[in-house]
């Protein structure tokens, strides 16, 4: 019987270990520059490519280590077959947009493709179908219909009723001349060139503050009490922590999924297979030396609502193991995604008071083709050129459709259900009693906190109310963290922040 990782561990941040080259320093003086990035995932570390490309002055600054976010997470199929996406868009936001965003998703993947043809990147790059299948009646109706809106938008694609796959399906669409690769080290020859081009990086820099009185430079204001000085800001942090006029919070949904890399025997064949139903299954192969790993991934959820993280992991294992002889399970992670009211990121000015602050967040789960489209607007508008899909992704449109404006109103009677909740819920046990690796809710000098005791025996105990907006954060048994199940913070056993919207630690209380 094979045993799951005892850590959550991605495979593609494994390639940082020995790369000396992608390793920075933390900001440790004053700076002046033009243009400051925060965030280095594939958002920020594209963007800011495009932008040193054109002589711009760039500062790229990462709160901890850069690629180790959602990018260094993901799934890393790029794609513009984003589920059963384009129905859902024509009803949305019309069938002239919804072209608009596979467009926008084909542009974002030539550009990965051309930089990874021009710069002859060593990233495993592979072109594949991406293949959407049903296995319900329920959903054969649905992949019907998603077919019907790629003739209406003329998307390429075709509706075959089987697939090389060890279980039964109804139907599926394939969308052809996708793409997978290797996110870390696709990036990491970016981060290279970026350096090369002039720009600076710096790691452990976490930005707590951005100053902006319309007069002078903005003030990007560090935690270890540096400012950079810059005339223009992109947010690309994952989740907007500058969140004062635009009220992102209220706007995104964050989501947890799982990823379990198997060795199996079997020759799994080509394609990036995504089940339509819940809970999802997807399924892609990579290589690992000379062996062939199969990411199986899914189970998504609202961040910190699950009662037990852990089991996802053990669903994705179970289901590897059902259908394939499962010889090894060398790794397994999780990532964070954000999803937008209408299924479209955000991505443009921060806020129609702010034009010179950028933002690009909500990919929902497709981050690798949305991302490099972000980066192509946002360093279009930083340069104040035009952009063709502007109007489609900027952040400051009219959300007022029927489906967005229910969709919020569903979000945040969640938040406040999730709000009183917390508040009610408490564990009548103490530190003392916790076993080596585990965390819990415990009473701590007669009041409600958060506990874990490590391995050795060490026991942190903090506040449980979140620093971003007070909700309580519950334990997640599956990657060590306090999440909050609100907005999706997520903070270390000790408080530390991992996640935004937070930037300030829970409260240490021992």
């Amino acid at each position: 019987m094979n045993q799951l990782p005892n850590q959550s561990s991605s495979y593609w941040t494994k390639f940082m270990q020995n790369q000396e080259e992608l390793k920075f320093n933390k900001l440790q003086n004053d700076l002046e520059t033009d243009v400051v990035i925060v965030g280095a995932g594939i958002v920020g570390i594209l963007t800011a490519y495009q932008l040193v490309s054109k002589g711009v002055k760039v500062a790229l600054v990462e709160a901890s280590e850069v690629m180790n976010g959602t990018t260094g997470h993901t799934t890393a199929k790029i794609t513009a077959q984003h589920g059963l996406i384009y129905d859902k868009l024509i009803n949305s936001v019309g069938e002239e947009k919804a072209k608009l965003y596979y467009q926008a998703n084909m542009d974002g993947l030539e550009f990965i493709h051309s930089l990874y043809k021009e710069e002859e990147i060593d990233c495993d790059y592979e072109e594949q179908e991406a293949i959407l299948y049903a296995e319900t009646e329920k959903f054969e109706k649905k992949i019907k219909s998603e077919f019907e809106s790629y003739q209406k938008l003329g998307i390429p694609g075709k509706l075959v009723e089987h697939l090389p796959l060890p279980y039964p399906i109804k139907n599926a669409i394939i969308m052809p001349n996708q793409a997978q690769f290797h996110p870390v080290k696709y990036l990491g020859h970016i981060l290279n060139l970026i350096i090369k081009k002039g720009g600076q990086v710096f790691e452990q820099s976490p930005v707590e503050a951005i100053e902006d009185d319309d007069k002078g430079p903005v003030q990007v204001k560090v935690k270890n009490g540096h400012t950079i000085y810059c005339n223009k800001v992109v947010i690309a942090s994952h989740y907007p922590f500058y969140d004062m006029q635009g009220l992102y919070f209220s706007r995104l949904s964050p989501k947890r999924s799982y990823i379990v890399a198997a060795e199996i025997k079997e020759d799994l064949p080509d394609g990036m297979y995504i089940s339509a139903e819940q809970p999802t299954r997807s399924i892609r192969h990579t290589k690992d030396g000379d062996k062939t790993l199969v990411l199986f991934g899914g189970e998504s959820h609202k961040t910190g609502q699950s009662e037990n993280p852990f089991k996802h992991y053990e669903a994705l294992k179970d289901f590897a193991e059902k259908y394939y002889t499962v010889n090894d399970l060398p790794y397994r992670w999780s990532a964070q995604d954000l999803e937008t009211l209408d299924y479209v990121p955000y991505i443009g000015p921060y806020s129609s008071m702010k034009d010179h602050i950028f933002v690009a967040t909500g990919f929902g789960k497709w981050g690798m083709s949305n991302g490099a489209v972000a980066a192509l607007i946002l360093s279009d508008l930083v340069r104040g050129k035009e952009n063709p899909y502007f109007d489609l992704f900027t952040p400051t449109r009219s959300e007022t459709h029927i489906q967005s404006a229910g969709k919020f109103i569903k979000e945040n009677i969640n938040v406040a259900k999730e709000l009183i909740k917390g508040k009610l819920a408490d564990k009548d046990i103490s530190p003392d009693e916790l076993k080596p690796d585990e965390g819990s809710i415990v009473t701590f000098n007669g009041k409600r906190a958060g506990a874990y005791r490590d391995h050795t025996g060490n026991v942190c105990v903090v506040d449980t109310t979140c620093t971003h907006m007070g909700c309580e954060v519950k334990w997640n048994n599956g990657e060590r963290s306090w999440d909050c199940p609100c907005h999706g913070s997520r903070f270390a056993p000790n408080g530390e922040v991992i996640e935004g919207p937070a930037v300030k630690p829970l409260e240490r209380l021992n």
